[in-house]
């Protein structure tokens, strides 16, 4: 026995686990080195045995009790079966359809198919400016919906007659297959490949809805489009979805927002960003602009020497946000300094004067400078330098 492992050390539990801790880990182990996501593998079948055994061992409160007396050799050759070959596995069948029935499609246990069943969700899009996106609107779809057929009520059944149970699942809407395996007679439930899971067979179809129990019909819907919604954001409307089997409810209707681009704005989460032209003049001179917002027209008062690429925010002119509409993201527009590329000679005469006085007081000032300091003075005269 001295190959074999310790029974917690192969499920990761310490020896006080309790029961709820060792059917995790073993489902953790098990699911792992499970020969369907190992095909082929000797490696993690042999583990996955060997998680079988362990468990089968701690999870039996009889058995985990001799285990922990004696270890190992309370299911030796004299005591009982040893060894993966050996170890009696007949019992795994109940334990290891409980644990892995959801998962692998096999179990011991049924689950009821034909009870109600809500219906799909249905999917669409629709088209909004960006205008309409930051301030919302309402807007009507046209779609084809399921609705009860007049005729059969919905039972799928030609009038005078009455939908017939099952024969094969017993109307259960399931159908279960035994299959001996590794741990003993395995359990697959599968839904019955004759009436579909839903416990019931229609021999005499209504002639109205083909045997569906609905009809499809053109409905107009009104769309409430929320002020802030981004592009690809979906909107929920309850129950305008396809209807529900066996008394479910109807699912609903997820539209999705497609937002057309904007010439002007764009948009990060709920702040706008857009770009302002100036002439040369403004920039340097100062003064009043008008610049665009989402909201219209807007007077911005820009300072004298505004460089290009300045950046201006616009506090609450951006998008709203959609738990609070009065509640907005911001505005930040960079200002771009336009040169003229075309001037008339007088512009040129003006601006060569400009030049030419802007090279002056420059030399003047390098000059002053190279002189012994005299544009500011003695630098070790502190009243002069604060003067200055």
């Amino acid at each position: 026995m001295a190959d074999k492992r310790d029974y917690y050390e192969v499920l990761g539990v310490t020896k006080g686990a309790t029961d709820a801790e060792i059917k995790k880990a073993y489902r953790v182990v098990a699911k792992k080195y499970h020969p369907d996501t190992n095909p082929g593998n000797a490696e993690a079948e042999e583990k996955f045995k060997e998680a079988a055994e362990a468990y089968a061992v701690l999870s039996d409160p009889e058995k985990k009790a001799k285990y922990d007396q004696y270890g190992h050799a309370a299911f030796d050759q004299n005591g009982g079966p040893g060894g993966f070959g050996g170890f009696d596995f007949s019992d795994m069948g109940d334990i290891f359809g409980d644990i892995f029935g959801d998962m692998f499609g096999g179990g011991s246990r049924q689950r009821q198919s034909n009870g109600p069943v809500k219906g799909a969700n249905i999917k669409t899009t629709v088209r909004v400016t960006f205008e309409e996106a930051v301030f919302g609107t309402q807007t009507e779809l046209e779609l084809p919906l399921k609705d009860e057929c007049d005729v059969c009520k919905g039972s799928g059944a030609q009038p005078g007659h009455s939908p017939e149970t099952c024969s094969k699942c017993a109307g259960k809407g399931q159908v279960v297959y035994t299959q001996q395996s590794l741990f003993g007679m395995a359990r697959t439930v599968q839904t019955c490949p004759d009436c579909g899971g839903f416990g019931k067979l229609i021999k005499f179809k209504c002639s109205n809805c083909a045997g569906s129990g609905f009809v499809k019909s053109k409905k107009k819907i009104q769309v409430a489009v929320p002020a802030g919604i981004d592009n690809g954001q979906s909107i929920r409307i309850r129950e305008k979805g396809e209807p529900g089997m066996n008394g479910g409810g109807r699912g609903d209707l997820l539209v999705t927002v497609l937002v057309d681009r904007h010439p002007t704005f764009q948009r990060q989460e709920y702040d706008l960003y857009s770009s302002e032209p100036i002439s040369f003049t403004q920039a340097a001179l100062g003064g009043k602009i008008t610049i665009t917002t989402i909201d219209g027209a807007y007077d911005l008062e820009i300072k004298p020497g505004t460089q290009t690429d300045t950046k201006v925010k616009l506090k609450g002119k951006g998008v709203p946000t959609l738990r609070n509409k009065n509640v907005r993201g911001d505005h930040y527009v960079t200002l771009i300094v336009q040169v003229p590329d075309k001037l008339t000679e007088e512009q040129k005469s003006i601006l060569n004067q400009y030049a030419n006085t802007t090279t002056v007081n420059a030399r003047s000032s390098t000059d002053s400078v190279s002189s012994g300091g005299s544009l500011f003075g003695d630098h070790k005269k502190k009243k002069g330098f604060k003067k200055l």
